[in-house]
């Protein structure tokens, strides 16, 4: 029989391997389609993020009000913070003039006092804790701190530290395997693990989205924005429809643990 906790935490998609495939997908396309809107569509990095943040807003919201697990809904509300996350970084990193090490330094610092917070409120910031429409609350806002975060983190590898596109992905790719490793071999905390392979899959499809759309001169493949955008969404949605969406707890310790 489902326990009343299981039924609180259908909202939340089981961790398998289908989720990260997901996921790395859905961050490539938040780098694309923010390029897109931001860059390709000239409405600037503050407008382009004003308008992902309400949209990301409006699709928390009903992802909150929703009592049971929708998987198109919850993966709506991850693209919503990836293409949120790539405007709001590139505001903060360029618009701001704080730079790549700047921005990704004041970024570290929100998602650290939004889990912090968390932390203080709930005494956990294990997702199997997400119970609640508050501890939902501060996991949404976790995550967008993460996926902007992960964004311009991307962007100072690829850029500021001269790895280029593909070796920035390469860099990111091996530090998912070594968390990987972690999970599978390791007594890590594996609240820790999670929450580092959720930042670190951010920047690394925002490097696979920038070697998609950035010109052949800066080490791009070229393909324009909407083309790469709409064929990243196509992807998503096939994965949807073909891969295990069930509900289910994401790994984690007792609610206590960390």
């Amino acid at each position: 029989m489902t326990s009343i906790a299981e039924s609180n935490l259908s909202k939340v998609p089981a961790v398998t391997l289908g989720f990260w495939v997901i996921k790395i997908a859905a961050t490539t396309l938040g780098e694309t389609a923010g390029d897109a809107v931001s860059m390709s569509m000239n409405l600037g990095y503050a407008i382009s993020s004003t308008i992902f943040i309400c949209i990301f807003a409006v699709a928390v919201a009903m992802q909150i009000r929703m009592r049971s697990f929708h998987p198109f809904l919850y993966w709506a509300v991850i693209v919503a913070t990836t293409t949120a996350g790539t405007t709001m970084a590139d505001f903060a990193d360029r618009s701001l003039g704080i730079g790549y090490a700047g921005g990704a330094s004041i970024l570290f610092v929100l998602l650290m006092v939004s889990l912090y917070v968390w932390h203080q409120f709930e005494g956990s910031i294990s997702v199997d804790t997400v119970t609640t429409p508050r501890v939902e609350g501060f996991y949404w806002a976790a995550i967008l701190f993460s996926q902007t975060l992960g964004t311009a983190l991307g962007d100072w590898m690829a850029d500021t530290n001269g790895f280029g596109y593909e070796r920035g992905a390469l860099v990111f790719g091996a530090a998912l395997v070594v968390v990987a490793i972690g999970y599978f071999f390791t007594n890590i905390s594996r609240t820790l693990l999670f929450w580092g392979a959720f930042i670190l899959t951010r920047p690394l499809g925002a490097t696979l989205g920038d070697l998609l759309d950035k010109p052949l001169s800066k080490g791009g493949l070229d393909f324009s924005r909407f083309t790469a955008s709409a064929v990243l969404a196509v992807f998503i949605i096939v994965c949807l429809l073909l891969l295990p969406q069930r509900a289910g707890q994401h790994p984690g310790e007792s609610p206590k643990a960390l």
